[in-house]
């Protein structure tokens, strides 16, 4: 009951029906709603605002504004404002007056880098060389230790005719065990 006394004051008021007015507004008018045809365009069509991208604008003109104020305080004499065009570039080379120290220092660069890579190149194939040569002798050293115990387990399993095991090469095995241990 309560509940309805409001309503009808805010009605009185107006502000309920300026509610609804808005509401149904937002909603797409009166007549039940946008068309379909005006609801895919909506979709479809960029809106022009968005917050991720305008950050990171924002952050490429102040990175670019912080490059620009450090490079002119590193070398004020040679800093241009304005970066050379196309033509200034073509007009450059008919003229000559490009520099050609340049042209010299890419090309060392460029042979610099190519004897570095050439260097590591050599450097990893050396090291995959020396790691082959230590897993080839850790193999061997693996198949011989193997070969000697099959060969004691042989000896280990011999037995008399009257099935008692051959002391010789237990007795062998424990001395030799005890000279490992004294050497050691």
């Amino acid at each position: 009951m309560k509940a309805r006394e409001k309503d009808n004051q805010l009605q009185r008021d107006g502000k309920k029906r300026d509610y609804k007015a808005k509401r149904q507004q937002r909603l797409g008018g009166k007549k039940g709603g946008l068309s379909l045809e005006a609801f895919s365009k909506a979709k479809s069509m960029p809106s022009g605002f968005n917050p991720s991208l305008i950050k990171k604008q924002r952050e490429f003109y102040k990175n670019a504004k912080v490059v620009k104020k450090y490079k002119k305080s590193v070398d004020p004499h040679n800093y241009q404002s304005h970066p050379p065009t196309a033509q200034a570039y073509e007009e450059g080379e008919n003229s000559g007056s490009m520099p050609k120290h340049n042209k010299k220092k890419r090309r060392q660069t460029l042979e610099s880098l190519k004897e570095e890579g050439e260097r590591k190149r050599q450097e990893k194939e050396r090291e995959k060389l020396e790691r082959e040569a230590m897993i080839k002798a850790k193999k061997e050293a693996m198949e011989k230790a193997e070969l000697k115990r099959k060969a004691m387990r042989g000896n280990m399993f011999k037995k008399t005719r009257s099935g008692q095991p051959v002391m010789k090469y237990r007795i062998q095995h424990i001395l030799d065990g005890l000279l490992d241990s004294e050497k050691k």
